[in-house]
């Protein structure tokens, strides 16, 4: 086991570069930065190998996460 650039790190994934340092940003997904990039450990890809895909929806006012009833539409 090695490190991973974040490219390498995204395409293990599946996701881009970009969702690759929002993970990074987000803390759920360490990375040791080495001059401008940074180095994500192989056996860290575990850690958010079982999230969600896509992004989360959108929470209308005053209603719960995958309440439909009050939406419209």
């Amino acid at each position: 086991m090695g490190f991973l650039t974040t490219n390498e790190t995204a395409e293990r994934l599946g996701v881009t570069r970009r969702r690759v340092l929002a993970l990074i940003t987000d803390e759920r997904l360490p990375a040791q930065k080495f001059g401008r990039d940074y180095m994500i450990d192989e056996k860290d890809l575990k850690l958010v190998s079982d999230r969600k895909p896509g992004r989360p929806r959108k929470q209308v006012s005053g209603q719960k996460a995958g309440d439909k009833a009050n939406s419209k539409g």
